[in-house]
């Protein structure tokens, strides 16, 4: 089973399911679990193939939803789930084959369409680094300069480096293999009655107002709404505001 960090202890409430994008970690959505935590019990995991995780010679949309599912058959069979990026496509195909898994679905900032771009030049970032020169994250951070300019993002992937291990705790070559299915979307079928929330950065080109029709197909109740000022990484530019659209939704859709 995916490796779970628990916060908080079992309610009332149905349990809060977090599955986190490309490259991150359940302990990327640490801060959000536990201040999420105080209404019911949420639970973050390590998607296959990455941080503490078992890894897979596969890495669908079918494989990660049944990884899901497990989780939430061990926490008591139902609950609501919200995914970002990867972690929200494999959240709506959950939602879509399993749904009496599924009490309420928040989709942040992706949409049930296949995307043009490529996320594989930051596996060649990662595999290029010559983490035997690592003595602290500080080295590798210099090195992953040479091919990543954005300090935020190249923060955001050392968070997924074992320094003292010097290895990546991400399957690379996995993941390049199936950038294609990460990037596209799987030919599911069935549909999603239950509560659904697609919630945006106001300045992400993710989820386009061209795509609600597909939305709308599969999640016939979708909602949709925005963060001003926020872009793909709206929980973790906007952290107060997703917070307060997340407990707003799932105190309305109780």
């Amino acid at each position: 089973m995916l490796n779970t960090i628990l916060h908080g202890h079992p309610t009332d409430q149905p349990p809060l399911l977090i599955a986190h994008g490309l490259y991150g970690s359940g302990r990327n959505w640490g801060v959000l679990a536990k201040r999420l935590s105080d209404e019911r019990q949420v639970i973050a995991v390590d998607m296959r193939n990455h941080a503490d995780s078992p890894w897979f010679d596969s890495h669908s949309y079918a494989d990660m939803a049944g990884d899901l599912a497990e989780v939430i058959a061990a926490h008591g069979g139902r609950a609501d789930v919200m995914g970002h990026s990867m972690g929200g496509k494999a959240s709506m195909v959950l939602a879509l084959t399993r749904p009496a898994l599924v009490n309420r679905l928040i989709v942040a900032d992706i949409a049930p369409v296949a995307y043009g771009h490529s996320q594989i030049q930051y596996i060649h970032a990662m595999r290029a680094a010559d983490l035997s020169a690592v003595e602290k994250r500080s080295d590798a951070d210099a090195q992953l300069a040479r091919s990543v300019d954005d300090p935020a993002l190249r923060a955001f992937l050392l968070q997924s480096l074992d320094v003292k291990g010097r290895r990546w705790r991400l399957n690379l070559d996995v993941l390049e293999a199936a950038m294609p299915d990460i990037l596209g979307w799987p030919d599911v079928q069935g549909r999603f009655d239950g509560p659904t929330l697609f919630l945006s950065g106001a300045e992400s080109h993710y989820v386009l107002p061209e795509y609600r029709p597909a939305i709308r197909a599969l999640f016939p109740k979708a909602r949709f709404a925005r963060i001003p000022g926020a872009g793909h990484w709206l929980h973790a530019e906007k952290p107060r505001e997703f917070e307060a659209a997340v407990r707003a939704y799932l105190s309305v859709s109780a």
